[in-house]
């Protein structure tokens, strides 16, 4: 886990952490991600200067054991000079070791953060998830840890302000409050009252308004006026062009439209878009308002195709 200082701010990581939400649902299914109602309380993570360094931080690595659900996973904390923020040894267990950079003995507001991290290593370990590549796979674990209801801490670790800045993790700000918010879409959840940090709080509505979108594009009934209006032109070119392929410059959907036109088994077309709950794809049939249903996430989706 890296510790930033040269903050990025925006969305370059959202296409990765969109697939790693696709494959959280995958690996766990409805049921399994649904065990995940509920977010870590703040006060089962608070951590103040008056608390013993060591048993502060094993209560509330026990705290988040059991938000992440591994009753058996024994963590054992220690800090030392390190480069990172923080580590963990995977082993088989039952016990796992963390090590936490000393910075964290003088603040220990952001412990709980960097013990979410890493505690969803374990997790993702157990689970046998894993993307190629340490990028990808700790943007996997960034959103893992949000989605499953620890990460609001990681994002609320986030400082920043004209001569210094603080972020955990591998997520921008705003990609912390794009998942944290599509769990929120999920559970009915309203994170913004936990953050202590107004950084924290920013990133989350940015985030937030990004992930509404999502919930925004055609062929779903919700699409704006524009997006109708342009969905409607690339329906009528693929209708016109049947097997065209790629359309040139300017014509069909461009290379990044959410959906795209293909010819459906027995002749006519259908539409195929992501699920804006889980992202995964799905392919319904051009025939005007349909009612799909993601076979993922169970989400009931109303389209206009």
């Amino acid at each position: 886990m890296t510790n930033g200082s040269d903050v990025v701010h925006g969305f370059p990581h959202l296409d990765t952490a969109r697939e790693a939400i696709t494959a959280l649902h995958k690996r766990l299914s409805y049921d399994g991600v649904r065990a995940y109602e509920s977010s870590v309380a703040p006060a089962d993570v608070a951590f103040c200067d008056q608390d013993d360094l060591h048993l502060g931080a094993q209560r509330v690595a026990r705290a988040l054991v059991h938000q992440l659900r591994l009753p058996e996973a024994r963590m054992i904390v220690s800090f030392r000079e390190m480069e990172h923020a923080a580590s963990v040894e995977l082993t088989a267990g039952p016990e796992y070791f963390i090590e936490l950079n000393d910075r964290f003995r003088t603040h220990r507001r952001d412990i709980g953060a960097a013990l979410a991290h890493e505690i969803t290593h374990v997790l993702l370990h157990r689970l046998g998830l894993s993307f190629p590549g340490t990028r990808d796979n700790e943007i996997l674990t960034d959103t893992v840890t949000t989605y499953l209801g620890a990460g609001w801490l990681l994002l609320d670790a986030f400082r920043e302000d004209a001569v210094s800045s603080q972020k955990l993790g591998y997520l921008t700000p705003e990609e912390f409050g794009y998942v944290l918010a599509k769990r929120a879409l999920v559970f009915g959840e309203d994170p913004s009252v936990w953050f202590t940090s107004p950084q924290g709080y920013t990133a989350y509505t940015k985030g937030r308004a990004q992930a509404l979108r999502d919930g925004q594009q055609p062929p779903l009934v919700a699409a704006g006026w524009n997006g109708r209006r342009r969905y409607a032109k690339d329906r009528r070119y693929a209708q016109d062009h049947p097997g065209a392929g790629r359309p040139g410059p300017g014509a069909g959907p461009g290379p990044g439209s959410p959906y795209a036109f293909e010819g459906a088994p027995g002749g006519g077309l259908r539409v195929s878009f992501p699920c804006p709950t889980c992202h995964q794809r799905i392919r319904v049939p051009v025939r005007g308002r349909v009612r799909a249903r993601c076979a993922l996430c169970r989400t009931i989706l109303e389209c206009d195709t």
